[in-house]
């Protein structure tokens, strides 16, 4: 399944022309943008373990928890609230295809995680999405890099429910699974720990370059 009105064009999205105020992930600044035997695609493909779940946005809520001083919580209008960025980035799915040029818009990660104080033993985060206990796992540094964001907003348009709307995490440098759809927390943990695709035998970071596929 793909979104036809986004089908892009033969020629790759570059950050050009782009405002100043965007954030470049800096794999879209390679001579070289596909990792190793990834292939383009110009859709925009839909791949999930369960399907959307449903959402009522007057009961969504965001938790930041775990390892940190006091936990924090966000109705979905104090999420959409806080200071907002764009990130022009390629996604990069385990399945071998590669979306280049996405320009991301929502909220950065280190914005949402300065709202708490972190605890010093936190060195991992698991995610934490709506659809059935779903999760996956990475490097506290790895959510923290500039260009991650959680995103409710995808090429000027709301993300729709079959790509993680009303809100997904956006971790261009790892494969597209980490970037969790419908997310509704972090936990900050202190040794990490599979989620639900690695714990079926996918990596535990998922570096695309490195072709961190399967563990």
């Amino acid at each position: 399944m793909s979104d036809n009105h986004k089908l892009q064009t033969d020629q790759i999205p570059t950050p050009a022309g782009l405002g100043p105020d965007v954030i470049i992930s800096p794999d879209t600044l390679a001579e070289h943008r596909l990792p190793p035997r990834q292939a383009r695609t110009r859709k925009w493909p839909v791949l999930d373990a369960f399907g959307p779940p449903e959402i009522d946005l007057d009961e969504w809520q965001f938790e930041i928890g775990g390892l940190v001083e006091s936990p924090a919580f966000f109705s979905w209008g104090e999420f959409r609230n806080l200071p907002r960025v764009q990130v022009f980035a390629d996604m990069h799915c385990v399945t071998r295809w590669s979306r280049l040029g996405n320009l991301w818009e929502g909220v950065s990660s280190a914005e949402v995680l300065s709202r708490v104080k972190v605890l010093p033993q936190a060195r991992y985060v698991l995610v934490h999405g709506y659809d059935d206990g779903w999760t996956t796992n990475m490097p506290l540094a790895d959510l923290l890099a500039e260009d991650v964001l959680f995103a409710d907003t995808h090429d000027g348009e709301l993300i729709s429910p079959e790509h993680g709307g009303p809100l997904r995490l956006v971790v261009p440098r790892l494969y597209a699974w980490k970037s969790a759809k419908w997310v509704r927390g972090i936990e900050l943990i202190a040794r990490d720990q599979p989620g639900y695709w690695e714990r079926d035998g996918y990596h535990m970071r998922g570096d695309p370059w490195k072709e961190e596929r399967f563990s």
